[in-house]
């Protein structure tokens, strides 16, 4: 059985940054830096774009990596995530969101591990630490909270922990003005690993009220139950949502060649 499959879920449209999948960064469209970032991590077995648009398919298929055709009624990329799992073997499935175009391959590797280590895991994500205050603020930035054992409490765009007392950071210890970086909170990444089954009775369950009001689909789980182990990376990585995010993700792409 094929083990670990990476997906990328891809569609054309988007609300702030129209055919985002196909924006030009550095000359090459997002999805073929999303892939190949991801075809770096040894820990995955096989990469495959999912779609509904043609015109995705088309670039995906220029540039030599697999894609697969998926129907364009899904609601979430959750949901075209288990279509492919339907029609591939694979024990765990990871979410590789398409607009994280140079996602490190440790922090693929860093997502996995744990429900690999425990079996009793069946969802994880990644998040990382926020030391600049307007990230924290920014609701573009989702922020996640988790309880000593590694998972997840809350997910929002809110900027949480709210800081009453300034003389403590979120991670409990005391601020020091001797520590050259204030921690205000933890950026939480979207790259989901899941379990198999677990994956496809997720993409079962109805969405939530908090889901809705947030519009983050990882709230559907913890709204039903479930829990989901959030690993801690050291990635500054580019996320692209909107053109700024774009130009950013070009800086990032020629500061990182020379």
């Amino acid at each position: 059985m094929m083990e670990i499959v990476g997906i990328i879920p891809a569609r054309y449209g988007s609300t702030r940054l129209p055919g985002k999948p196909l924006a030009k960064i550095g000359g090459k469209p997002m999805i073929e830096h999303v892939y190949r970032s991801a075809a770096k991590a040894q820990v995955l077995d096989r990469v495959i774009v999912a779609t509904d648009d043609q015109r995705i398919e088309a670039a995906v298929k220029i540039f030599g990596g697999e894609v697969m055709m998926t129907s364009p009624d899904h609601a979430t990329g959750t949901d075209r995530l288990a279509e492919v799992a339907r029609k591939i073997k694979a024990e765990w499935l990871v979410n590789l969101q398409g607009d994280l175009p140079f996602v490190h391959a440790a922090t693929i590797t860093r997502a996995v591990q744990p429900l690999r280590r425990d079996r009793s895991i069946l969802m994880g994500t990644v998040c990382t630490a926020i030391y600049d205050k307007a990230e924290w603020q920014n609701p573009n930035v989702v922020k996640v909270l988790k309880d000593h054992a590694g998972y997840a409490l809350y997910f929002t765009r809110a900027p949480i922990p709210y800081a009453l007392n300034d003389g403590f950071d979120p991670s409990g210890r005391k601020h020091s003005a001797r520590r050259k970086r204030r921690l205000w909170g933890y950026r939480h990444l979207g790259l989901y690993v899941y379990r198999r089954d677990f994956l496809l009775k997720f993409a079962r369950l109805r969405p939530t009220a908090l889901e809705r009001i947030e519009s983050l689909e990882q709230l559907r789980a913890l709204e039903n139950g479930y829990r989901i182990y959030v690993a801690e990376v050291d990635e500054r990585t580019v996320e692209v949502d909107t053109p700024k995010d774009l130009r950013r993700a070009a800086s990032y792409l020629k500061r990182s060649s020379n």
